[in-house]
């Protein structure tokens, strides 16, 4: 079987890369990951221009109707320049829930303007991948009371919430009795928040009484995730290659030294076979719904102990100078480890693996 990329998705990475190169690199993130403000406007409004905030969005609302393969390539691209910008929950799950959940009311009122770039939305769904004490919604007479953590995209018009029966509501921003405060987390490049309910308001999505929407949005999160990761490995493994062939010691690049080498190979003989895993994990979620869940597990786990493996190792090549924010490769570093974390740890990913396969 061959398996790559069409012509059209090796041009939509390379022009979000163009984008992202010139308008939206390491600078940037950094005044935002050391700024007040929690919207990169500029950053979403030239996403929008390319169509990434309405990806995954059909063209009767205003998008263009994607595959989630191509997501992940957006997604890889975002992770590659460590970009501050809303993306996986904002353009891709909670499109996802809206269209497969929600009435065509509420796919009217919501996704033309996600699509557009000028609403941004959030999602969460972290206690359905992991109990954390007084956490968790629930739902009486149409309004939410509890507690939500990790919300993706914190900073948003617009929030999807799970509760404890799995079912999806959406939420405006300015709810009453809606608090949200945005949580201290190591990646300073995408806020991440806890929403807190008393009494609020909600309209539920009808079709996520059946529990299989909220499993294919981790799974679809999982896969995003792994791409992002997938993308500040492959930067951070380019960053030590270029500082091995530049930086000198005793008269020589430390890239001729034989143990600079062999972690330089080792990095790139261990990231490489993670790419055609990442996408056809991306490629199984529209294509090979029986796969689906397996794959994404997989391709979370397994990344990301390759994206930490890499993130150490890349830094160790640059000594010193790795740790500095001169060189900023803590961005990336940090990045693969929230991505690691969020929506279940390689450990109990891999036990919804073999919960899937009924192995245990």
């Amino acid at each position: 079987m061959e398996f790559g990329l069409s012509e059209e998705q090796v041009l939509l990475q390379d022009s979000v890369n163009r984008y992202l190169r010139t308008s939206a690199g390491l600078e940037r993130s950094r005044e935002f990951a050391t700024g007040s403000d929690m919207r990169a406007k500029d950053v979403i409004t030239g996403l929008a221009e390319l169509g990434v905030t309405g990806l995954v969005i059909g063209e009767t609302q205003g998008g263009v109707g994607l595959s989630l393969l191509d997501a992940a390539l957006v997604a890889e691209a975002l992770g590659h320049h460590v970009t501050a910008a809303p993306f996986i929950g904002s353009s891709v799950l909670v499109p996802l829930a809206l269209q497969q959940a929600g009435s065509a009311a509420q796919q009217a009122r919501w996704l033309p303007g996600i699509a557009s770039g000028e609403l941004t939305a959030s999602i969460a769904l972290a206690e359905q991948t992991g109990a954390r004490e007084g956490a968790g919604v629930d739902c009486k007479d149409g309004r939410l009371h509890g507690r939500s953590l990790f919300a993706l995209d914190f900073a948003a018009d617009v929030h999807v919430v799970a509760d404890r029966k799995q079912r999806l509501y959406i939420v405006a921003a300015n709810a009453r009795g809606l608090t949200a405060r945005r949580l201290a987390t190591v990646d300073a490049t995408r806020p991440t928040g806890e929403l807190t309910f008393d009494g609020v308001e909600a309209e539920l999505l009808e079709g996520s009484k059946d529990a299989a929407v909220v499993r294919r949005l981790i799974d679809v999160g999982r896969v995003m995730l792994a791409a992002d990761t997938l993308g500040a490995a492959q930067n951070m493994l380019n960053q030590a290659v270029a500082y091995a062939q530049t930086r000198e010691q005793f008269g020589r690049a430390i890239g001729s030294f034989q143990a600079v080498k062999h972690m330089c190979a080792e990095m790139a003989a261990s990231l490489e076979p993670c790419r055609a895993l990442v996408w056809y994990a991306a490629y199984a979620l529209d294509a090979l719904p029986d796969e689906a869940t397996v794959t994404a597990c997989h391709a979370k786990a397994h990344i990301s102990e390759v994206g930490t493996f890499v993130a150490k190792t890349a830094t160790e090549v640059h000594g010193g100078m790795g740790f500095t924010d001169l060189v900023g490769l803590h961005y990336w570093f940090k990045r693969i480890g929230f991505n690691r974390q969020m929506l279940g740890s390689p450990e109990s990913v891999r036990e919804d693996a073999a919960r899937a396969q009924a192995l245990v």
